[in-house]
């Protein structure tokens, strides 16, 4: 990543959706792309494409585009240091359950390897590859795990406690599924998830776009 320019975050949130797409071009065996094709795809204008690339240095030539390999390897480096991703989740319920059958099946190099419940019921069930621990040894396990990525669905009241503990444990990752506000220091990075307002903002705009 160019080290002295700080790059937006509306282009570090299309980083992962350029990966995927070429990702897939090179499943298919196709070994370049330009702007164009992308653009396209995505429904991004092919100029923000460029101007989006451009934050990282020359990634393609004038009249040849963008070589796929090259591309993937890039993406892979800025978006998860070409390392695999270990990933845990707190709370195992109906939608804990159903992240974790799913699995990212579609990223390789990211899957959930922890989870965590209070419920007596649930400790020791395997779901899919993953067998539940108990959350109160989440400290130890991340810790001695390092994994610095978690997905947080537990119910809202709870929430800010074990945000607390996952801070304590060296998280610097959040993905938050539940409804609560969440306050982390500076350098934990939290995204939120609120199926309910991305639903109702699908409805708005099928509503007012043609």
């Amino acid at each position: 990543m160019a080290s002295n320019v700080k790059i937006p975050r509306a282009t570090l949130k299309r980083l992962p959706l350029y990966y995927r797409f070429v990702s897939n071009l090179k499943s298919k065996g196709i070994d370049r792309v330009n702007s164009k094709t992308i653009s396209e795809a995505l429904q991004i204008d092919s100029a923000t494409i460029r101007r989006d690339f451009s934050y990282f240095g020359e990634l393609g030539k004038k009249g040849y585009g963008y070589n796929i390999d090259s591309l993937i390897e890039f993406f892979k480096k800025e978006i998860n240091g070409s390392n695999d991703i270990k990933i845990a989740i707190v709370g195992v319920g109906n939608l804990g359950r159903a992240l974790l059958t799913y699995n990212f099946s579609i990223h390789d190099e990211m899957s959930i390897t922890e989870a965590f419940d209070v419920d007596k019921n649930v400790i020791g069930e395997q779901v899919g590859k993953v067998v539940i621990k108990d959350s109160r040894t989440i400290k130890e396990t991340l810790k001695s795990l390092d994994i610095d990525v978690v997905i947080l669905t537990t119910p809202e009241h709870v929430a800010q406690t074990v945000v607390d503990e996952l801070v304590e444990s060296g998280v610097k990752g959040i993905m938050n599924f539940t409804p609560a506000r969440l306050n982390t220091p500076k350098d934990v990075q939290v995204h939120h998830i609120d199926l309910g307002i991305e639903l109702q903002s699908l409805l708005f705009f099928m509503r007012n776009y043609d």
